[in-house]
């Protein structure tokens, strides 16, 4: 198992959120039922060595600074989730402009610097953001685990139909953490 992680990068796509927009409360409540999933991830991560890269909306804060980001996201709805997944000092941290992680920032230029190749990828929104970054990192020629108890949309069914996306057309491997 341990060989198989070697090149093997954790990805967790916009858990620092605000949830303040329309659908904001479905997603807070998704994004909820998944967190000890997510946490048990990041927890995996660190015991195996994996590199955490975290990818982020940037919310006008272009600096780039995770701690910032946080501030501005922190509220009554989000609090548990971002202090139950912050980055620490050994993470990664890319803000991103759009949806796909992959999309005008350095992520590709990290992966290849620090060799890896196999991702998983997990966070939110799973019928946006990351269906819009395995759609990239299958056009990269990224291998990808996308476990489905780890992502989260509005709506359930966005979730399922991008899981099947993600499976059937982009080779992703769709199984539980």
């Amino acid at each position: 198992m341990k060989q198989s992680l070697e090149n093997t990068a954790v990805l967790f796509i916009d858990v620092i959120n605000d949830f303040d927009f329309d659908g904001g409360e479905n997603l807070i409540k998704h994004t909820t039922q998944i967190l000890p999933n997510l946490k048990k991830l990041k927890s995996f991560a660190k015991e195996n060595g994996l590199p955490t890269i975290y990818i982020n909306d940037h919310y006008g804060l272009w600096q780039g600074d995770f701690h910032k980001i946080m501030d501005h996201c922190k509220n009554e709805r989000s609090k548990h989730i971002i202090d139950a997944l912050k980055p620490d000092k050994y993470d990664y941290f890319i803000i991103k402009p759009q949806h796909s992680a992959f999309f005008q920032t350095p992520l590709q230029s990290l992966l290849h610097d620090i060799g890896k190749t196999n991702l998983i990828l997990a966070g939110v929104a799973g019928d946006i953001c990351i269906l819009f970054t395995a759609k990239d990192a299958y056009m990269y020629g990224f291998n990808m685990h996308i476990p489905e108890n780890c992502i989260a949309s509005e709506e359930k069914e966005g979730s399922e139909y991008a899981l099947y996306l993600m499976r059937t057309v982009m080779d992703a491997t769709i199984n539980p953490i």
